[in-house]
């Protein structure tokens, strides 16, 4: 979590060119208290809104999103330096998300019938109260639509404490709920400092946390949430295997590979970290890796034909600098790469690590930037083995052109993802999530709606047959 102070103003800094855009003041301890009690009286309401009604909403936060589109855009670009097409996709996919459960959330949420000898029973899915949403920066408005869409959907109300460097995306979109017309408190904006968050679990009035970021983000929040007997869903780091098999397109791997790494700068949970290759491809592979590398084009992301942004910030790129560092230290070879770009704003030149050894950090830990960890194994099962000596288990991919061999290989990968020849991916209708320090719980699809419902049991009998 976040180290600022009370005090400290709650900044945007282009990464771009490192120059400050915007600041907002912390809110004091009574504007969070009345945001909170607000929250609350709100779910009074919100939760007996006719569904019908909360998916007309939804499909109308969709609607201005479409309409914002380039002001949202840019401001994700400004704010934490991602390419511009790359948020136009971002806001695009936000779009899809509250129009899925727009159109499917009613029937997500009816009564589930259940079979019993006896009577009638079904299960009745009802919303639990105020929630909790801690998001990172990495994607700003899809962090906050995959946990605001089902929730809301579902009839929670949320209070939102977003990364401290993109308080602008956060705020609009709390002006595009409200100019939605959500009542008041359904969905609100904390400008708050990490150091507030347990004082928020502990509140009775919160009924459930949800948080995508670091796994001692997670821990502290699964330890807060167990202590007052709340229910959490965490969606942590990852450090995903990239599998290529002997018969697989070396081109097509080699090009998802990139593509899926530079991604971001990198930034992405699920963005291929350790590249698995068979030995019988891997020069050949390489090679090719190598050459896409060297043919990036590193430039402002705001221009449409930049291949390489620059990372959220100089603190994150010096720190994927004293990985790599630490890596070499431990005998770790850089193929390629290895430094950052002599130009101004948060660059990093893409690299690439071989020669990684089990017990070092580069082998267990995350790095969120673009490198590569590469490793070059005798067979099938020796990738598989190597997939699973993680901690983390979030997503993964197997390239080969045997559909039925990369299914084999994906069912015994230890994730919540397995994608085949591609990287691992998003989309409204597929469950996202992880396993191991990944964290727990599903985002997205019809999974992500129950969540944070009480499932309640409605038994039916006569009075003669009640037992």
């Amino acid at each position: 979590m976040e180290t600022v102070t009370k005090t400290s103003p709650i900044k945007t800094v282009n990464p771009f060119n490192n120059k400050l855009v915007k600041s907002f003041e912390v809110m004091s301890d009574e504007q969070i208290e009345s945001k909170i009690a607000l929250a609350d009286k709100a779910f009074q309401a919100w939760k007996k809104t006719p569904k019908t009604e909360r998916a007309q909403l939804l499909h109308r936060v969709a609607h201005l999103m479409r309409v914002r589109k380039p002001q949202l855009e840019t401001l994700a670009t400004l704010e934490m330096g991602k390419l511009l097409k790359e948020s136009r996709a971002e806001v695009e996919l936000c779009v899809a998300i509250f129009d899925y459960y727009a159109e499917n959330g009613e029937k997500f949420l009816a009564d589930h019938p259940l079979q019993t000898p006896q009577g009638s029973a079904f299960l009745s899915y009802e919303p639990i109260g105020v929630l909790l949403s801690i998001q990172p920066w990495n994607f700003p408005f899809y962090q906050i639509t995959r946990s605001a869409a089902p929730h809301l959907m579902a009839g929670n109300t949320m209070l939102l404490k977003h990364a401290s460097n993109v308080p602008q995306c956060a705020q609009i979109m709390e002006d595009i709920f409200i100019e939605a017309g959500f009542p008041a408190g359904v969905y609100q904006n904390l400008f708050i400092p990490g150091s507030k968050i347990d004082v928020l679990v502990a509140d009775k009035r919160i009924k459930a946390v949800t948080l995508t970021g670091s796994e001692p983000a997670g821990s502290s929040i699964a330890a807060a949430a167990g202590k007052y007997i709340k229910k959490s869903a965490l969606e942590l780091g990852g450090s995903d295997a990239f599998i290529v098999l002997d018969d697989a397109d070396v081109e097509q791997a080699a090009e998802a590979a990139v593509r899926g790494r530079i991604w971001n700068a990198g930034q992405v949970c699920v963005s291929p970290k350790r590249v698995i290759v068979e030995e019988g491809i891997a020069d050949v592979f390489l090679a090719k890796v190598k050459a896409k590398f060297a043919a990036l084009k590193v430039g402002d992301p705001m221009e449409e034909q930049t291949d390489l942004a620059p990372l959220s910030s100089e603190k994150a790129v010096e720190d994927v600098i004293k990985q790599v560092q630490k890596a070499v230290e431990q005998g770790a070879t850089v193929i390629t790469g290895g430094h950052r770009i002599e130009r101004p704003g948060a660059f990093m030149e893409p690299t690439i690590l071989s020669d990684i050894q089990p017990g070092t950090a580069a082998y267990q830990e995350e790095i969120f930037g673009p490198v590569f960890m590469f490793y070059k194994v005798k067979n099938e099962q020796a990738a598989i083995d190597l997939a699973n000596d993680s901690d983390f288990g979030l997503g993964g991919s197997v390239f080969s052109s045997n559909n039925e061999r990369a299914v084999n290989v994906a069912r015994q990968i230890e994730t919540g993802m397995v994608y085949n020849n591609h990287v691992t991916g998003i989309a409204p209708e597929l469950p996202f999530g992880g396993t191991k320090h990944s964290g727990y719980g599903r985002e997205q699809s019809p999974a992500a709606i129950y969540e944070f419902v009480n499932a309640k049991l409605i038994r039916v009998t006569t009075a003669d047959s009640a037992y």
